[in-house]
Parts: structure tokens; sequence; C-alpha cells
């Protein structure tokens, strides 16, 4: 009797210790996400939380200071935690917490954005979101944006303190093109949106205000050009250790760099196999790349351009039901429409999904941009070839059914944390999106028993894969290796087969976005998952049941998606 009394007290002290081990945790949690988005409000109002409407990130050096400090504090709050005390989500939650607050301290610290990288600041005075979204009566949505703009002159002194003498040329060239688009669209795209608010008085502040801006971030651009070009240096390569931390940091991957870009550039030859014999079955007289530029021919006309894609997109949703090939956790469709013409200057096309905590602004919108009448009929023809029949299908996958509104659809349909909706893996995010595209075409759709038309949509589709594969192999030659610049659009160029100005702006991304590797790694990392999700299940297996699994688990790395999915301890780290 005295062993049971015993033994019900052991039981009941830990059972103690476990709530409050997790009461703890779901109050240290909140403190932090508090506290990372109070520092970071325009990421809250993009997450649909509009307490931090027309508020703007105070980017001071005390500001930073004591930014850095939390982080660390809470750095060491979470790491004192006795993690396996926690619940199931409550560990996922820890994991992703953890790796958030390493990889802010690690932009920070390590990668020193705040004080090296001119872009940072470029366009932080972003409105777009209280014009392209109505989730508050227009007269708001305006004091908001002239709250944000009557920071700006104060927003672009701490940005000039901040900043090193001595900064990397393309950085510094590629954050004034930025800041005079951003000033532009302020002048003029802006302007556009609000022609037709009445309130006088209203509109005389907003004026004053974003007259005000402008000349702030013109000014932050005249600042580039006077003081930091002629010091620019071309160190902008993050360095083979730091490359590392990212890997680690971002998505929990612990390969080398060495080990990551053999993988690409097999991967590279093995697509450019794909993409030449699908242009030998298109026509077999011809070169793979004059085969590729012959499809691009076929295309809409201006007039047809959009009620074509609305029309195939439909048949996309439905080829996903017919063939059970993910659950579509909703009727609600995707909005598919012309870009709004304040953001047709950066944009051909687009996901606009609300944030995950939007109650009021809920409708997603699938933005394409039309032709512009104004252009040549030159401009006009590759703008049209470019959304070719092919290529526009593919892009439609990628962005809407069943990529990132199917996502976003499963994840406000799912049970996933508040944390989970918050942080999200870039190679999660982006890998699946790639992956659904080759992973559609395997499932049958383009493929009607015309193999020439089946081959179209895999050339396609292999066309946006050697871009994707290309980033991969820059990134890390390019931050681990030395590539420079011009090397690298050499590299786009013989590998991706496409022109000096749009391999010219991959390098250039390449040297501020290490992170687009993450396209490719992560549609590797989902193709080995469902193999190994795969053998686990046997004849449990079905594509729709993996698909579901891995849209209904939040946003978390795809490292951490294998604990969840995988029950063998002892293949989690095989990630490749």
């Amino acid at each position: 009797m005295k062993k049971h009394i015993l033994l019900v007290l052991v039981l009941a002290f830990f059972g103690c210790n476990k709530n409050d081990e997790n009461e703890a945790f779901e109050k240290l949690s909140e403190d932090y996400l508090k506290g990372y988005l109070d520092w970071r409000p325009q990421s809250g109002v993009s997450l649909g939380l509009h307490e931090y409407d027309g508020k703007i990130a105070d980017y001071s050096k005390k500001s930073m200071d004591a930014e850095i400090a939390r982080l660390k504090d809470f750095d060491k709050k979470f790491s004192e935690m006795d993690s396996a005390s926690l619940s199931t989500k409550q560990y996922y939650d820890w994991k992703l917490l953890r790796s958030n607050i390493k990889n802010e301290l690690f932009s920070f610290e390590d990668l020193k954005v705040f004080t090296k990288n001119p872009m940072t600041y470029a366009s932080a005075i972003d409105v777009n979101i209280y014009v392209k979204r109505n989730f508050a009566p227009i007269e708001q949505q305006i004091k908001s944006i002239i709250a944000i703009e009557n920071e700006a002159p104060k927003f672009y002194a701490n940005a000039k303190a901040n900043l090193q003498d001595s900064l990397a040329l393309p950085h510094i060239q590629l954050a004034i093109e930025i800041a005079r688009g951003s000033a532009s669209f302020l002048g003029k795209d802006l302007l556009v949106a609000l022609k037709d608010v009445k309130n006088d008085s209203l509109m005389k502040a907003f004026n004053s205000a974003n007259t005000k801006a402008i000349a702030a971030i013109n000014g932050y651009a005249d600042f580039l050009e006077k003081e930091k070009l002629g010091k620019a240096n071309n160190k902008y390569a993050i360095g083979k250790e730091n490359y590392q931390k990212m890997l680690l940091y971002g998505e929990g991957i612990t390969m080398s760099a060495d080990e990551i870009l053999a993988i690409g550039m097999k991967e590279l030859q093995k697509e450019q196999a794909a993409f030449n014999a699908a242009a030998k079955i298109i026509n077999p007289n011809k070169k793979p790349i004059d085969v590729y530029n012959d499809i691009q021919k076929e295309h809409p006309t201006a007039q047809s351009l959009i009620p074509d894609a609305k029309k195939n997109l439909e048949a996309i949703r439905q080829f996903l039901i017919d063939h059970k090939i993910v659950t579509m956790p909703s009727e609600v469709r995707v909005k598919l429409e012309e870009t709004p013409a304040f953001a047709r200057a950066t944009s051909t096309a687009s996901m606009d999904t609300p944030g995950p905590f939007e109650t009021k602004a809920t409708e997603a919108y699938y933005y394409i941009t039309p032709v512009d009448p104004k252009w040549t009929p030159k401009q006009q023809e590759d703008w049209l070839a470019s959304f070719n029949f092919y290529t526009t299908d593919v892009v439609s996958i990628h962005e809407a059914y069943p990529g990132h509104y199917t996502q976003f659809l499963h994840l406000n349909a799912s049970d996933a944390t508040k944390v989970q909706k918050v942080f999200g893996s870039y190679a999660y995010i982006e890998g699946w999106a790639h992956y659904t595209e080759i992973m559609m075409l395997e499932a049958g759709y383009g493929n009607s028993g015309d193999p020439v038309k089946a081959a179209k949509f895999r050339l396609a589709q292999s066309g946006d894969a050697l871009l994707r594969i290309c980033r991969l192999c820059v990134s890390i030659k390019t931050h681990c290796y030395g590539m420079n610049v011009d090397d690298a659009t050499k590299f786009f160029m013989s590998n991706w087969y496409q022109g000096d100005k749009p391999s010219r702006q991959e390098a250039l991304r390449g040297t501020y976005d290490p992170g687009y590797l993450f396209y490719t790694l992560g549609k590797l990392q989902i193709l080995k998952l469902r193999e190994d999700f795969k053998k686990q299940e046997g004849d449990n297996y079905s594509l729709q049941k993996f698909n579901d699994a891995m849209l209904d688990n939040g946003m978390m790395p795809i490292q951490t998606m294998r604990e969840v999915l995988l029950k063998d301890k002892t293949i989690w780290s095989k990630i490749l």
C-alpha cells in the first residue's frame, strides 16, 4: 500500500513538473513573439495583426542593441528549458523558436546586415499593403501611411549612421535602384491608388507626409551615390563559415556546402539531359534551345491572357481533385486578376495571400501583369512569350494549385500553432512550390495522350528547374569560392540558356540572397522525404497522403518535417 501511494505521489510530482514546464514554455513563447513583432511591426501587419498598423521599425543603434540583448536573453531562457518535458507540439515550437533566435543573431552579428548591407533600408518605407488589401476603411489606411511616412526622415538618418564606410558595390547599386523605385512608387503609383479619396484635409496631411518620405528616400539614394560608391568594395561573399551557419540556423542542415554543390552540379547535368530529351521529342531536327524558343511562340493574345489563365487555373485545380493529389480544404478560389497598376513595374506574376491571422481582408489574389498597350510590338511579343501556354500553367501550379495558395489554405485549416504560423522555412515554402511543378507533371498533368504536348510542358518546367539549380550552384560558388558577378552571369547563360540581362539579374540577386539555393535544395529534400515516407507506409502510401502530411504541419524546416513524418530515427539525418 505504501509503495502504491509513493508511486502515485511520484507520478503526481512529475506530472505537476511537466505541466509547470508546459505553462512556462507557453508564457515564454508568447513573450518572445510579442517582443519579436513589437520590433518588427511591418511583419505583424503582414501576418494580419493590425495593432501594428502605422508603425515602422526603429533601427537606431540604441534600439538594435536592445533587440540583440533581448534575443540573447531569450536564447538563454529557452536553452535552459527541459525540452523533453514539453508536449510534442511545444517541442517543435521550441525548436523553431531556438532556430529563429539564432538566425536573428546571425543576421545581426555575423552577416551584419544593418551595417554592411544598404539594401536593408532601401525599401523599408513600404506602404503597399495599405492600398493592396482592404482590412480597414481607406481613411484609416491613409492614416497608417501618414504615420509611417512621417517617420521616414528619422529612419534614413539612422540608416546613414549605421552603415560602415566601405560597402559592397553590387549592394550599393541595387540599394540605389530600389530606393529610387520606392520613391517613384510613392510619387506616382501610390497617388494613382488614392486618387478617388475625397477627404481634403486627410489628403493634405498625406501629401505633406508623402513629400517628406520621398525626399528622405531620394536623400538616402543620393547619400549612397555621393558617399559610398567611391569607396565601394567587392566583399559581398559571406564566406564558408557563415554559409554553414545559414544552412544550420535556417534549415537545420549539417551537410557541407561542398557536398551540396556536388549534388547541385550532378542535378544540373541530369536536368539538362531531361531538357534535351524533351526537346528531341518535340523536334529532333533542331537544337534543344531553338525548340525551347519555339514553344514560347505558342502564347495567348494580349486580350486572352487573363481569361485563358483563369480557365486553365480552374482546370489545374480540378486535376488535383480528380487525381487525388492533395486535399483541398476550402472551396474558396484564389482570385486571378491583373496586377494592380501601381505594382506592375516590379511584377510579372505573383501570389498575394492574406496573413494567417487576418480576419477582414481574407481574399487571396493571383496576379498576372497584362500587356501594356504603350509597349512596342517587340516588347509586347516578348512579354506574351514569357506567358506561353506551357510556362503559364507551370507558374499557376507553383503559385496557386497546389503551390503557394494551397499551402496557405492548408496552414489556415490545420491545427498549426501560432509559432508555426509566424515562422516559415525558406526551403519548405519555396521548395514545396517548386516540387509541385514536377510532381504535377509526373502525376499526368499536361499529358492527354499527345507525347509532343506533354514534352512541351516538360520542357517549360525544365527551363524553370534549370534556373533554380543554377541558383544553388552560383550561391555556393559566390559565397564560398569567390565567384564574381561576371562569372556567375556566364554560368547562368551557359546552363540556363538565357541572355545576359536576365542572367546578370540572377547573378546580382545571388550576392545578397545566398538563400536562393533553397528552391532546389528544398525540392530535393521533399523528394527524398517522399521516397522515405513511401517506404515506411508501404501499401498504405498514397501521393495525397504524403502531400497532405507535408502541408498540415506548419512551415517548419524539412529536416524537422522528417522527424514529424518518419518513425525511424536512424534516417532522420539522411536529407538528400
